[in-house]
């Protein structure tokens, strides 16, 4: 179910190199669309099908992407499989249920290809109605808590970020479901990485959250995340 992207060539952030986009989507036929026609030239989608059962595979490869098939079901499955298939230096991470503007990626990618940064974060600043009032408060509970362990001075751990395919693989990161993100940022600040956030813009999502959208979502991802908190013990 792979395709070649139309979006191959054009300039990026890298020397011209093109940044692959990692997009998990579970039954997100109603954003992917979007989402896939408002990557900047230069930015290859890099779709990974988690188990879809709405044509969401077969919709991003009819529209150009890179289909990754993942049968096994999570977040950072999803991600992790999307990474290993990344085949630029720099990959990009973001949801594809349209709260988030594909548009808004090179102000996440340009900090890590211009070496300012190892691992740059998009900060997400609620619209009405974009963000349940408990996840935002989880949200800003983890990041406090690594801020403390760091020193550093984030406000969220959104999904939009980017950094170096290879220094992403030597982080190790085993997480495949819901602590995958927060694993990300303590691994990296325990390899001394330069991690920052830019703010972008979020939106209301299309459809309901896996995660926050239901009951089981969210207890799962209390779970995932406590497991990771343990190590900032």
């Amino acid at each position: 179910m792979g395709a070649e992207s139309r979006r191959g060539q054009g300039p990026s952030t890298d020397g011209g190199a093109v940044v692959d986009v990692v997009l998990p989507a579970l039954n997100e036929r109603d954003a992917i669309g979007w989402v896939i026609e408002r990557l900047p030239s230069g930015y290859r989608p890099v779709v990974v099908d988690n188990g879809s059962d709405d044509g969401s595979g077969e919709l991003a490869a009819s529209l150009g992407a890179v289909v990754v098939p993942e049968s096994r079901r999570g977040f950072g499955a999803a991600c992790f499989a999307g990474l290993e298939a990344c085949a630029s230096e720099i990959v990009c991470f973001m949801d594809c249920d349209g709260s988030l503007d594909p548009r808004d990626l090179p102000s996440v990618a340009d900090p890590v290809g211009e070496g300012r940064a190892d691992l740059v974060l998009g900060a997400r600043p609620p619209s009405a109605g974009s963000w349940p009032i408990h996840a935002r408060v989880a949200n800003r509970y983890l990041a406090r808590r690594v801020d403390r362990r760091f020193g550093w001075s984030l406000s969220d751990l959104g999904p939009m970020r980017a950094a170096r395919r290879e220094a992403l693989l030597d982080l190790g990161l085993l997480d495949r479901r819901s602590g995958w993100p927060l694993e990300m940022v303590l691994r990296a600040g325990d390899a001394g990485w330069r991690v920052v956030e830019v703010p972008v813009p979020y939106y209301a999502r299309r459809g309901r959250s896996k995660v926050t959208g239901t009951v089981r979502g969210t207890a799962r991802a209390v779970r995932d995340m406590r497991a990771q908190l343990r190590s900032l013990s």
